[in-house]
């Protein structure tokens, strides 16, 4: 058992007797509440678990906690802490929420991609959210709202 020190979401955080192999997504939402990252597939195909891990895009359930141990670790419950972002309002004003399930997830991977490249492409979207399943909208809605949120956050 070892004791594993991450800062999530800005704050520093502490867990101890951890069983090294535990998934980082066990670590966040039993062992210190952060419950946005759902807990689906456990084999990193659904995209549920998403998070950034020192600033990558992961799949915390493929993730030994261990291996987060000195990490930066953003959930969605970091985004837009205070209000909405405007990702997040995209999604909601283009009903790509419906189930929401997967958003956390899809909202995680969409801020990523949108910090890296504030104006992408509709093929670039489509890439960066491909490890992101939805069994409700049909996913455009979802592409939609990206698009949105990308031009209003240039107005911004």
């Amino acid at each position: 058992m070892i004791r594993i020190a991450v800062v999530v979401n800005g704050v520093e955080m502490e867990a101890d007797d951890i069983w090294p192999g535990e998934s980082l997504l066990y670590l966040l939402r039993e062992r210190l509440g952060f419950k946005g990252s759902k807990n689906a597939c456990e084999q990193g195909e659904c995209g549920s678990c998403t998070v950034l891990l020192d600033g990558d895009v992961v799949c915390a359930c493929l993730v030994p906690a261990g291996q987060a141990d000195g990490s930066h670790v953003q959930t969605v419950e970091g985004i837009g802490q205070d209000e909405l972002s405007p990702l997040q309002e995209a999604f909601v004003e283009a009903g790509a929420v419906q189930c929401g399930f997967c958003t956390p997830g899809l909202i995680v991977a969409a801020t990523a991609l949108l910090s890296r490249c504030p104006q992408p492409s509709a093929e670039q979207i489509r890439e960066a959210l491909a490890g992101n399943l939805c069994r409700c909208t049909g996913y455009q809605k979802i592409l939609d709202a990206v698009q949105q949120a990308s031009r209003d956050m240039a107005v911004r």
